[in-house]
């Protein structure tokens, strides 16, 4: 039964039935007070704030469907249970309509109203919980983004505390975390969401033109400005001005920019006079600011006047259950742009949604989801629809599991190779393969035989075992391996074609 601090109010205007009712309850172990009237029920609820109400509808001043309106206006979250002679399913249905979470009719039994009121103060607990829970992990939405875990509630609190004010924010974080995302957030959180936010991505502007995209031009400035031209600066006077990619910024633009920031005043490519502009900047990156200034690459000064407020964007693969959350997201608007009947994930497939490693982070999740929906339909989405590079990805994900969906775990390429030639023995660290020693400058390390001289390998072989025990340390996964060796990702794609070449013509 419920705690014995659970409060019951009883509303009933018959005293030997509020008696009666009142010894039962108060027998459970329940406090138990009495309201004869309507009005008495409101004021009692207010002031006592039980936590189960009994409702009889036959109340001398107004109506038992009228006092649950008045409670239910009032905010009083008890759970009601009508408690009435007429038992009318029309009865039934207004009190459910009007919030009751039950309906006994006079007389009852002992048992029923015990296991009613049971079940309703458990559902009450329940959505007491619920709300505490949710209130401790704080919000699942903000502005665009979708994510409950800790690392992005520190997002969102940073974003609260400084869209007010006219700093400069600095965010930093890798490619596909919503850099972009958080920007338009400052922006929109801010007062000044009614005016312009304008983007420019200078990594993709060439550096002779950047001048003129963020500062504007006029006539003649130079071969092809055929008329006056307001660049981004202008354009986001009294909004925001957004510089994504800011680390690529030609060192000598940055000289132009840190005056821009300094006074708020700029001059047009070939115009004789300075403007004057209300703008807020945010910067973002990929890249380690203060890495890019000590290296040379970013200058100090205009360090110290962009990065005034940082925020970092977690990588997807910190944030936890936010990954699952943002799956269902994408797969609900792409199912319906696709027009597929796809309502969910089973539960091996969230097991490999959470333990992959999300290099290129919720870009990739999206494009992985769309693909899916683009491609696959059904109820709910299975490990078969899957990429085959989650599967290589997921290191938690049983191998019986996915073999069974008929998804191969190791990259077909190189289980053709393997097949096709003796296998060879991975070692231990990859650095054993390759010594990078004064003396010894990258010698293939030697094999040492029983009474024979030592073997030495040849250069094609120690890479090829290097790449292979690379692609085993990344779970087959060719971009992960290409990262740890320091090499792209084509360069391993076409090593691998290449030795596939070479086992498809030693077996003819």
């Amino acid at each position: 039964m419920a705690a014995a601090a659970s409060r019951i109010l009883i509303v009933e205007d018959t005293p030997t039935q509020a008696e009666v009712a009142g010894a039962l309850l108060r027998t459970l172990g329940l406090e138990v007070r009495v309201a004869e009237t309507g009005a008495a029920a409101l004021e009692q609820a207010q002031a006592w704030r039980p936590d189960a109400i009994l409702m009889d509808l036959d109340l001398p001043d107004f109506s038992g469907f009228e006092a649950m309106r008045r409670l239910r206006a009032e905010g009083v979250e008890a759970a009601i249970i009508v408690v009435t002679a007429h038992g009318s399913v029309n009865h039934a249905v207004e009190a459910m309509r009007q919030g009751a979470v039950d309906f006994i009719v006079k007389p009852y039994a002992k048992a029923r109203l015990t296991v009613t009121l049971q079940n309703a103060l458990e559902k009450r607990a329940l959505v007491t919980e619920l709300r505490e829970v949710k209130a401790q992990l704080g919000r699942d939405r903000f502005f665009g983004f979708i994510g409950a875990s800790p690392a992005m509630q520190a997002v969102y609190r940073t974003i609260e505390s400084v869209a007010a004010s006219k700093a400069n924010v600095f965010i930093t974080g890798e490619s596909g975390t919503g850099k972009e995302l958080a920007a338009e957030a400052v922006h929109h959180a801010s007062p000044r969401k009614g005016r312009p936010f304008i983007t420019l991505n200078c990594g993709a502007i060439p550096r002779d033109l950047l001048e003129s995209e963020i500062f504007g031009h006029v006539k003649g400035a130079f071969t092809g400005a055929t008329d006056n031209r307001s660049g981004a600066a202008k354009l986001a006077d009294g909004g925001t001005l957004f510089l994504d990619e800011i680390g690529e910024m030609p060192l000598d633009m940055q000289v132009k920019l840190l005056r821009f920031v300094q006074t708020g005043t700029f001059q047009p490519v070939g115009a004789s006079r300075p403007e004057k502009v209300d703008v807020r900047i945010v910067s973002a990156t990929n890249r380690d600011p203060w890495v890019e200034v000590e290296a040379g690459r970013f200058r100090e000064d205009l360090y110290y006047r962009l990065y005034v407020v940082p925020l970092h964007m977690p990588p997807l693969r910190e944030r936890g259950s936010d990954v699952l959350l943002i799956a269902a997201h994408f797969l609900a608007a792409f199912a319906r742009e696709e027009r597929k009947r796809l309502r969910g994930f089973e539960r091996a497939v969230e097991q490999v949604l959470a333990a992959y490693a999300w290099p290129g982070n919720v870009r990739q999740l999206q494009n992985v989801v769309r693909n899916i929906a683009v491609l696959h339909d059904g109820d709910r989405v299975e490990l078969s629809m899957l990429p085959p590079m989650l599967l290589r990805g997921a290191t938690g994900q049983p191998v019986a599991a996915v073999e069974e969906a008929g998804c191969p775990l190791v990259d077909p390429k190189v289980a053709e190779i393997e097949r096709s030639e003796p296998p060879y023995p991975a070692p231990t660290e990859p650095q054993a393969v390759l010594s990078s020693s004064p003396q010894t400058p990258f010698a293939a390390t030697p094999q040492a035989r029983p009474d024979h001289e030592e073997v030495f390998q040849s250069l094609a072989e120690v890479e090829k075992r290097h790449i292979l025990a690379a692609l085993d340390r990344a779970d087959q996964d060719v971009p992960r391996a290409a990262a740890m060796l320091g090499v792209n990702p084509s360069t391993i794609y076409r090593k691998l074609q290449a030795w596939r070449g070479e086992a498809a013509s030693s077996r003819h």
